[in-house]
């Protein structure tokens, strides 16, 4: 899964896998400018949510650049995907695991060369019925 801000339509051929499916949504730096022209086709199909409906629960994935009220993230966030056992974003770049409260909201950081606040992240959701769990991996910084 990929919250938004993604680059190119190789770094989702990079995610892809025989494993099962890549669901990304667009992010505010996911614009035609910054994409190569050869790629306009991907970022037009990319959403700006993704709803992964569960036996156990739903994933909802968002960039969050349109949250309005930034100081209130996560609470903006359970208001907008009640029903979702997870609610996943990126637009802040910050890697945050909070499980205090239904749902859950993440955002795993991110995992190229900028903006990466210490170190590329990521976060790995394991789903096995009604147990769920998310673990965290910070990785050294990339050389420029």
């Amino acid at each position: 899964m990929h919250a938004g801000d993604i680059g190119s339509a190789a770094v989702l051929e990079s995610l892809d896998s025989d494993q099962g499916k890549v669901f990304a949504v667009v992010g505010n730096n996911d614009v035609d400018w910054k994409w190569e022209v050869a790629d306009a086709g991907v970022l037009k199909k990319l959403p700006e949510v993704q709803e992964i409906v569960l036996p156990s629960g739903t994933i909802s994935i968002e960039h969050g650049h349109k949250v309005r009220n930034t100081k209130r993230y996560h609470d903006e966030l359970r208001k907008r995907y009640p029903q979702s056992r997870i609610v996943i974003y990126g637009h802040t770049h910050n890697r945050v695991v909070d499980l205090i409260e239904n749902p859950w909201v993440v955002n795993p950081g991110a995992a190229g060369r900028n903006r990466t606040r210490g170190g590329p992240s990521c976060l790995v959701l394991d789903v096995q019925e009604e147990d769920w769990q998310v673990s965290e991996f910070c990785f050294e910084p990339l050389g420029v």
